[in-house]
């Protein structure tokens, strides 16, 4: 498995910052039109919020943290067990 790429664990911090009330900054229009355009997010109030694909793909996005980490542990557990073999 693919180690999750940078640009997935950005848009995950940046899709959790939005889901506490943090919007990006003044400096990332770019940023906020990409969300927008994409349906991740929707002004209300004129604030931003999760629409109910953002909150899917952040759910994804975690899911998929998780999930690397769980592999690396197996990974390291296999690597440690191949070790202690070939030490005795």
């Amino acid at each position: 498995m693919d180690p999750m790429s940078l640009e997935d664990l950005g848009l995950l911090d940046v899709l959790n910052r939005i889901d506490e009330g943090h919007e990006p900054g003044e400096r990332s229009v770019a940023l906020r039109e990409r969300l927008l355009d994409t349906g991740l997010v929707e002004v209300q109030d004129g604030l931003l919020r999760l629409t109910q694909a953002g909150i899917e793909r952040t759910k994804s996005l975690k899911h998929r943290v998780i999930a690397d980490a769980e592999a690396a542990l197996v990974l390291k557990e296999r690597e440690e067990a191949e070790a202690a073999d070939k030490s005795t």
